[in-house]
């Protein structure tokens, strides 16, 4: 491994490193240039990764914090919620956090949205770092300074723009995840080579065997890769106000259908499902080819991800993705593909358009 770092930067607002490792050697010595020196710190992570790497990643700390807590919650995504939120604000108030101190998200998706959230809400804000220990939160959720929970059954409708100081990712963590995760985490990759990287869409294709096999120097590639688009695209446009949006490709009906399963399947599955739904509606459109809805539907097989769903109504999604958070002024603002690795914003996509491509992915029962 090269271990790379690259910064996300925007003058005047803020500037982070993300930082590439095939270990956690170095965390406390880039939590010290980051400006945490003497500071308490809170790791907050779930039961599951914390048995995992909560000792280590705490010891690591202490060699520059003055104080190393914990708050671990249940693993899942039915535990990311105002509840556990409450119960971390408890735990930081009975330890005495100010305004100085920080928090270290350990763990995937989940914990770095509830973590950021509570960093960005406690004391009107506080500091806080990624580390990542998914694949999808390493190319994707950890980076950008999006942060939330889930409401009642509404996903992530609920949070705030609040960016990390560090993001630091120990690769060899993806070793040994398991299989179904591993594939989320692809789902986000796709994405983000779809969105704007034809070379990189190729690459994957080309390298497939390879990250399969989870060889270090293949996924330190690709997840440099992925975070240098949405680096790009986060210092360009870091509240969404307009290009951000691309990065919701495959995300509308994806998070529908999320709703739709209560969660049954993970997030990075229905992000496949979405893509493959928007692909169904770019092609109808005359965006894109039979050929290359094919070549989507063909990866997305390749990295393990599903092409279709069972026990859902086209409706049913339908009207789940009117509430979803991405609506402006009652329309969806809708990410369609224009060829491999080209994405543009749409508000004039029909529910009967809709309909259609969330039809492409339930497998219609008998």
């Amino acid at each position: 491994m090269k271990n790379q770092e690259l910064t996300v930067k925007r003058e005047g607002a803020f500037s982070y490193p993300i930082c590439l490792r095939e270990n956690f050697n170095d965390l406390a010595t880039k939590a010290e240039e980051t400006g945490f020196l003497g500071r308490k710190a809170c790791v907050v992570s779930d039961s599951r990764v914390f048995e995992l790497y909560g000792e280590e990643i705490c010891e690591k700390l202490r060699q520059v914090c003055s104080k190393v807590t914990s708050f671990v919650f249940p693993a899942g995504e039915e535990h990311k919620n105002l509840d556990t939120i409450e119960d971390l604000y408890e735990h930081l108030i009975q330890e005495s956090f100010d305004r100085k101190d920080f928090l270290v998200a350990l763990g995937g998706g989940v914990t770095g949205d509830m973590a950021g959230y509570a960093a960005a809400t406690y004391l009107r804000g506080i500091d806080f770092i990624q580390v990542p220990t998914t694949l999808l939160a390493q190319v994707d959720s950890s980076i950008g300074g999006k942060t939330g929970v889930d409401f009642r059954c509404y996903k992530n409708m609920v949070g705030a723009f609040h960016q990390p100081r560090l993001v630091y990712m120990n690769l060899s963590v993806l070793r040994s995840l398991p299989d179904v995760e591993f594939a989320c985490g692809m789902g986000e990759v796709i994405k983000s080579a779809l969105i704007c990287d034809r070379k990189f869409y190729d690459w994957l294709s080309e390298n497939a065997d390879s990250i399969e096999r989870k060889e270090l120097d293949i996924l330190e590639e690709m997840v440099y890769r992925c975070c240098d688009i949405k680096r790009g695209i986060v210092e360009r446009d870091p509240t969404e106000k307009g290009e951000r949006a691309l990065l919701n490709l495959g995300h509308t009906i994806g998070h529908a259908i999320e709703k739709q399963m209560n969660f049954q399947l993970h997030h990075g599955q229905c992000v496949g499902l979405g893509l493959l739904a928007a692909a169904g509606i770019s092609r109808r459109r005359g965006l894109l080819t039979p050929q290359e809805e094919a070549e989507i539907i063909r990866c997305c097989q390749s990295f393990h991800l599903p092409v279709k769903v069972k026990g859902l109504q086209p409706r049913d999604v339908l009207a789940a993705s009117k509430k979803d958070k991405k609506m402006e002024h009652g329309k969806i603002k809708f990410i369609l593909m224009k060829g491999l690795g080209h994405t543009l914003i749409d508000k004039t996509v029909t529910d009967q358009e809709l309909l259609d491509g969330i039809a492409d992915v339930l497998d219609a029962e008998k």
